[in-house]
């Protein structure tokens, strides 16, 4: 019997090669390989912050699957659900070093990769329902027809269970076969969750709507229970049928390297709700471990442990 999960996540984890100079990625000579998924960031920042969770995929039977799995089990991510396929590559992506904090240019090598063979019979009940909440990108969805399908099955089987669900549409145009067809999918899903969770361009780009006032409305009608809009340096929206706010972003020093930010603010926010602080509380704690996170390369190495954590946004002192 699978042992009682606080989390379940799943989807496409691959190999990053980070440039180590900036510039074009044809110009870097030196890289450092790195683990890079938006579904194992969540749940490694998860797991950091002191929750039990579980990561399920499918990798290939080579030297990358290999490494990604024991860099998540190190991290102390169940990886027991995870499919070994033995006809299909782990996918790889090449990361450039992009000057003063702006977005890098990513290059993916990941078409018919063993992730993308992830389908609605990858579902094991015994382990998705050990768990109390599921969280989702939309970058699974765009990987592949089974993909997609397993995604909508597994919020459908999720919320039918009372569980909670939350969704970050986290765009990737390169995978979709234009921007009407992933809007339109994507909000079709986001109406599957409880908590949805764009970044302000996203929503922008989802909706049509330009205030994030508006565009949380937008998914609260859809059927979600609450909304959370990153705002980037400014912080983030929240709204509920309730109500809701904003809360201020967190300064930093230095901003190194954006790529994670997202999902390290779904780590923040999931394990805020999960652990039962209030919105505001937990939106604060998103936009502190998203500000810890873009101070380091990585998208990993910048998520804090719960030691860290600040005894206000219910650390080990709170």
């Amino acid at each position: 019997m699978t042992e009682a999960l606080d989390v379940v996540t799943f989807g496409e984890t691959m190999v990053c090669f980070a440039a180590h100079e900036p510039g074009p990625l044809e110009a870097a000579a030196t890289f450092t390989k790195i683990v890079a998924g938006a579904e194992s960031n969540v749940a490694v920042g998860l797991a950091r912050l002191g929750l039990r969770v579980a990561w399920l995929s499918r990798l290939g039977d080579d030297s990358f699957g290999r490494y990604v799995r024991a860099a998540l089990e190190a991290e102390g991510v169940d990886c027991a659900g995870v499919t070994i396929d033995t006809t299909r590559r782990t996918g790889f992506m090449l990361k450039s070093r992009a000057p003063e904090g702006a977005d890098p240019v990513v290059e993916y090598h990941r078409r018919g990769s063993a992730a993308s063979a992830l389908a609605p019979a990858d579902f094991d009940a015994s382990r998705f329902l050990a768990a109390s909440h599921l969280h989702v990108t939309g970058i699974t969805p765009a990987l592949s027809p089974s993909c997609a399908e397993l995604v909508e099955h597994a919020m459908r089987r999720m919320r039918a269970a009372g569980r909670t669900v939350s969704f970050d549409p986290n765009l990737r145009l390169k995978l979709w076969p234009g921007r009407e067809a992933m809007a339109e999918h994507l909000n079709r899903l986001a109406g599957l969750a409880d908590w949805v969770l764009p970044g302000l361009a996203e929503g922008r780009l989802l909706t049509g709507l330009d205030a994030p006032e508006d565009i949380a409305a937008f998914y609260l009608a859809r059927g979600a229970k609450a909304v959370v809009i990153k705002l980037g340096a400014e912080g983030a929206l929240w709204r509920t049928a309730e109500g809701g706010g904003r809360v201020a972003g967190v300064p930093v020093a230095q901003v190194v390297d954006t790529v994670g930010a997202g999902d390290a603010f779904a780590a923040g926010l999931i394990s805020g709700r999960l652990e039962g602080l209030d919105w505001p509380t937990a939106v604060a704690r998103a936009n502190w471990v998203g500000a810890q996170a873009i101070q380091v390369v990585g998208d990993m190495d910048g998520l804090p442990h719960r030691a860290a954590l600040p005894a206000d946004l219910g650390g080990p002192l709170a």
